[in-house]
């Protein structure tokens, strides 16, 4: 009786007290979110006119309603717009898509101020109402009304609403159990504890000195831990809120993975040393991997891992193999290891480059395995490991592994590192299945691979052919629900993360104007000022459909000869791995096919291909891409492919056609660009004239589409999602370790 008298006593004012406050948190929270949902719809509504104002001013001149409901419709699908509707000058409601509201009258939204919104009821319910005028060289044509249904939020406020009930129902009960367990066990000083914690004394501040009521320490700690959790779920945000910038990447680091160790591996290095004039000079590579992990380095102080390939590399590290970079404001380290010319061969160019590129790419190249060429491979993995852990300040940090380099190195880790978090991006495509079944270490990569926490590829097809080597290979448990496998006790999950470009672009700083590099990439080639050019910009590799390419450009002075003289397609090929004997074959065929069309198609003056195979530097690579009318990206077999990304970054001016590849991974987030198979050379051709002849208008539309999408989905879009995917997978291993000590606690 007396311990129920001494539970009653705590319990039911604390019960009392949690249910006043979420009596005043509900109504704030609902204010909250229907303020937040408010400002979104306001701010995607400002965008969604910013993209419309221009191709909806030239269809309204050119007055033709079927393109202009046409317009609407696909605007309403792709935007999840309720309505779009258009009035005149006389408040009449000329267009409008098919679920227009009836009672939503042009007359009705005059008290709109120009380019603002309003929520308003309706009899179809509570209606987002955006109003914006639509002008063409100066004249007024009439207002667009953009139309968001805000039906969902009324359902999401009630949901909040029981969700706050449950949570603070939940906390008393949990918070009561813990109390009579506490009371239970340890009943002695019990009225001053429960003084202290009423004055919030317990709560608020740290115990670990505190000498009053020690029986009360385990429950303050476990309040505080729960109060810690709830913060951190408040703060992991829907990422398609953040704005994507090296700025929000530094934020999620500090606060999802506050104080934790982040360490970087890969092949390439970020900075490289080399001798000029007989001084040591740096040079950055041009990577879309260094763009998008150099953040993340910054932010936290890691240190990044990788391959010391610089001529002077060894002159500028310390006896540990470290650099302090950025040179100008060091803020973390490279740790350089160092590969002989034998084990170079062995492990980059041997079995990375001739056995696994070739298998994993469907570009019909037989792969190459050899033993001495695996076991430089294994040799160079265990080295990157032991790399590792000695970098590692702690038992648990944070590894970032990149590329079918170190398909090993994640288990290798694992081994020496048990409670890492391990993220492995790989960045090329992973065959099906019996592809990759001819590999003859196909289980030792499989297991080596298993040793990530988390598995990504671009896309979700390269996810599921992983996961079905997987389940033909190995005995593992598969959950393809969740796209996990757990092989080994240990859990993996196997994830897309498309990879893109930063943005804005770096290479666009200080750029000429779009008619000066137009200019300028004519004069370099000999061209006249009227020449229309395509680009296309790769390495010198067989699986970027160079030479398919250059017989679509054949097929089309075949076909339509009245291109010949007037087009000209440039080939930026930066030499690639000229020590494997298949790329010098494949350097030999391109310029033998580039000659042979020269020469039956060209004259004075006039050749319809120039291929210039040499490195070009990131800015002159960036000017080609403003100076050219249309970008060709033909890949046979890609994960990715940024050059099709980076086109589009570069063309601020919205003009420009890409031609993509279905084979490339990018071809699933450009789907306005003039998607082709490459196998297909009258399509190519095809594809070719469409482009050279497609009106500035249409232009406009597809690259504000394509553009609009790359901005959003940015680079540090990438590093953001898989480091917010490893902190709440730390956050939950924590938790789980918490819960499995929790019995010695009652025992």
């Amino acid at each position: 009786m007396r311990l129920l008298r001494l539970s009653i006593r705590f319990v039911l004012p604390l019960v009392i007290l949690l249910a006043v406050v979420a009596y005043g948190v509900i109504p704030l929270v609902d204010s909250l979110e229907l303020k937040w949902f408010v400002r979104d719809l306001d701010m995607r509504s400002k965008i969604m006119v910013n993209t419309m104002e221009g191709p909806l001013a030239d269809l309204l001149v050119s007055n033709s309603k079927d393109k202009i409901l046409a317009y609407f419709t696909r605007i309403r699908q792709d935007e999840r717009l309720y309505a779009v509707g258009f009035c005149d000058l006389d408040h009449q409601l000329l267009y409008e898509t098919q679920a227009y509201p009836q009672d939503v009258t042009c007359k009705d939204t005059l008290d709109l101020a120009p380019n603002s919104s309003a929520v308003r009821s309706f009899s179809s319910g509570p209606l987002h109402i955006a109003s914006a005028s639509i002008e063409s060289n100066g004249r007024r044509l009439g207002r667009l009304l953009l139309i968001h249904d805000m039906s969902f939020i009324q359902q999401r406020s009630s949901d909040t609403k029981w969700y706050v009930f449950y949570l603070f129902a939940g906390l008393t009960a949990v918070i009561s159990l813990v109390t009579v367990l506490v009371a239970h066990f340890i009943w002695k000083g019990w009225m001053a504890g429960v003084r202290a914690l009423l004055k919030g004394e317990r709560l608020l501040t740290p115990l670990t000195h505190d000498e009053h009521a020690p029986e009360l320490r385990p429950l303050a700690k476990d309040l505080r831990s729960l109060v810690q959790a709830l913060e951190s779920d408040r703060r992991m945000r829907d990422e398609s809120q953040i704005s994507w910038t090296p700025a929000s990447l530094k934020t999620i680091l500090h606060e999802q993975l506050a104080g934790d160790q982040v360490l970087i591996v890969s092949n390439r290095q970020p900075y490289a040393h080399y001798w000029k004039d007989g001084n040591v000079v740096v040079q950055v590579p041009a990577s879309g991997l260094v763009s998008a992990l150099e953040p993340v380095m910054r932010a936290c102080s890691g240190i990044w891992v990788a391959h010391g390939n610089g001529p002077a590399d060894r002159e500028v590290v310390d006896k540990r193999d470290h650099v302090a970079v950025p040179p100008s404001h060091p803020s973390y380290e490279i740790r350089r290891v160092w590969l002989t010319g034998e084990e170079e061969a062995g492990y980059y160019y041997g079995f990375a480059n001739e056995g696994l590129w070739p298998l994993c790419h469907i570009a019909h190249v037989r792969p190459t395995f050899r033993s001495s060429d695996w076991k430089h491979y294994v040799a160079i993995n265990e080295r990157f490991s032991q790399a590792v852990y000695e970098e590692a300040t702690t038992d648990n940090p944070v590894v970032l592994v990149q590329d079918y380099h170190f398909a090993l190195l994640p288990k290798l880790i694992r081994d020496k590192l048990p409670t890492a978090t391990i993220i492995m991006f790989w960045h090329i495509p992973w065959p099906n299945a019996e592809s990759f079944g001819i590999c003859p270490w196909r289980e030792e990569i499989l297991e080596g691979l298993l040793g990530s926490s988390i598995l990504g590829f671009h896309t979700r097809v390269h996810c599921n052919n992983f996961i079905d080597s997987v389940d033909r290979l190995l005995e593992a448990r598969i959950d393809r629900n969740s796209s996990t496998v757990s092989y080994g006790g240990k859990m993996t999950a196997v994830n897309p993360y498309p990879i893109s470009i930063e943005w804005p672009l770096q290479w666009l700083h200080g750029q000429r104007s779009i008619p000066e590099c137009r200019t300028k990439l004519r004069e370099a080639y000999g061209m006249t000022p009227d020449r229309l050019v395509g680009l296309g910009v790769e390495r010198l590799d067989y699986t970027k459909g160079i030479l398919e390419r250059f017989m679509a450009v054949e097929r089309l002075l075949e076909l339509q000869p009245e291109w010949i003289g007037k087009f000209t397609f440039v080939q930026i090929a930066a030499p690639s791995r000229s020590m494997i004997e298949q790329y010098h074959h494949f350097t030999a065929q391109v310029s033998t096919l580039a000659e042979q069309i020269n020469k039956r198609f060209g004259r004075d003056g006039y050749e319809p291909i120039c291929l210039r195979i040499q490195h070009h530097e990131p800015a002159q690579v960036h000017e080609c891409y403003r100076g050219a009318d249309l970008c060709v990206v033909s890949s046979l077999h890609d994960g990715m492919n940024l050059v099709a990304k980076e086109f589009v970054g570069a063309r601020d001016d919205e003009q420009g056609v890409l031609i993509l590849s279905q084979f490339t991974g990018a071809a699933r987030e450009l789907t306005e660009a003039v998607v082709i198979n490459p196998y297909d050379i009258d399509q190519f051709a095809a594809a070719l004239h469409l482009g050279l002849t497609m009106p500035k208008v249409e232009q406009r539309a597809r690259m504000q589409s394509m553009r609009g999408l790359i901005q959003e989905f940015n680079v540090y879009r990438w590093a953001g999602r898989m480091l917010i995917d490893a902190a709440r997978m730390r956050q939950k291993e924590r938790v789980m370790k918490h819960v499995r000590r929790r019995p010695s606690l009652l025992n």
